[in-house]
């Protein structure tokens, strides 16, 4: 996303969101200059498991946004909007999402590295950084934020199949 996109977009789709009682998770655009898409992913403030978004409420907030969209032109007449929940793998976009899930996993590619699973020890509060735990290493290292390509909440999948095998 451009930089002008996403200083414009963003804080706008964000507000809406906000305003119908939800989070934005997400928000990227993808596709043509000509024809874009437009990717949100909404969440409630305070998600816990079996509480997701709904389909009706993504249909609610795609209005919301659709009418916004149309009177802004922000992305032309010709785009696709898709709103869906996060996801059990959510992304983590800004910091603010980092600070929600310190203590958690995560999956996460960082520019020059490569794409690492992680523990969120902590997000630094004097900079744009976090303390992550490398998976499989004991030392704990300072990651820009800036240096994050990308990041998703990491899931054991081993443990929910336990989980769900020894509930049934």
């Amino acid at each position: 996303m451009t930089d002008l996109l996403e200083e414009r977009l963003v804080p706008h789709v964000r507000a809406c969101v906000a305003a119908m009682g939800y989070e934005l998770a997400d928000l990227r655009r993808r596709g043509s200059a000509t024809r874009v898409i437009l990717q949100v992913r909404i969440d409630r403030p305070d998600a816990a498991p079996g509480r997701g978004i709904t389909v009706d409420e993504c249909a609610e907030v795609s209005r919301a946004l659709e009418a916004w969209l149309e009177d802004s032109g922000l992305v032309g007449p010709r785009y696709v909007l898709e709103v869906s929940s996060p996801g059990i793998e959510r992304p983590l976009r800004w910091r603010e999402h980092w600070v929600r899930f310190v203590g958690r996993d995560v999956r996460v590619r960082l520019a020059g590295i490569g794409r690492v699973k992680a523990t969120i020890v902590r997000v630094l509060e004097d900079r744009d950084a976090v303390e992550l735990r490398i998976a499989g290493r004991d030392e704990v290292v300072n990651v820009e934020l800036a240096n994050v390509a990308d990041a998703t909440l990491a899931v054991d999948w081993g443990r929910i199949e336990r989980s769900t095998s020894e509930g049934t």
